[in-house]
């Protein structure tokens, strides 16, 4: 007679193995090297597979498609940005800048930024990924400059209630989209350095506007 498990022996839980943070590093770094030497076309997710030395399924149970591989893999190098405290809003901005200057002259960075910006144009999917690992993301370093410049005095706070905070997350939204813009532009279109004295020079329009310059 073959003898019951007791009811009350609870069955243990399958759980899947974590992911591994070492795993992950390995593949965003491949994933970056591959499109700095093969560009956007040549780009293949067993390339990046061969290169961090993982098998292609432990790529796909992370990401689906290319797209969303490389838009994680730069989106890890944009939170190396930090917003140290400088003692004034003006210093604030022209160290971020200057900061994000740096990181866009990165081959690995161009290379990757501008391929999924192209590919985005016709990919509202991919659009809204850049957006949502990317952009929101480092929206952050306005919301923090902001709240420093207030406590410093040098901007008045923020009226506290619903309208007040809509039209914070606005100009919040704004400054991130002149900076970034400006920034990106400057590097990867014209191609031209992003140095102190350019940094200064955009600082002193945001905060003074035009007739501030020399």
């Amino acid at each position: 007679m073959v003898a019951r498990m007791p009811h009350s022996c609870p069955r243990k839980r399958r759980t899947g193995r974590p992911r591994s943070v070492e795993t992950d590093r390995a593949i965003l770094d491949a994933a970056r090297a591959a499109l700095v030497d093969l560009g956007w076309g040549r780009f293949t997710m067993g390339d990046v597979a061969a290169r961090a030395g993982v098998a292609k399924t432990t790529l796909y149970r992370r990401w689906a498609h290319k797209n969303e591989l490389v838009v994680d893999a730069v989106a890890v190098l944009f939170d190396e940005l930090e917003l140290p405290d400088r003692g004034s809003l003006q210093a604030d901005i022209e160290g971020v800048v200057l900061q994000f200057g740096r990181l866009l002259e990165r081959p690995e960075t161009k290379a990757a930024l501008m391929a999924v910006v192209a590919e985005s144009t016709t990919d509202a999917a991919l659009r809204e990924r850049i957006r949502t690992a990317i952009v929101d993301r480092q929206m952050r370093l306005v919301v923090l400059g902001r709240e420093r410049a207030q406590e410093r005095g040098e901007l008045p706070p923020d009226p506290p209630d619903h309208d007040g905070a809509r039209a914070a997350a606005e100009t919040v939204g704004l400054i991130f989209d002149v900076i970034a813009g400006t920034v990106v532009h400057r590097t990867l279109v014209s191609a031209e350095p992003v140095d102190t004295v350019w940094a200064r020079r955009l600082a002193t329009i945001l905060l003074e506007g035009l007739a501030g310059l020399d």
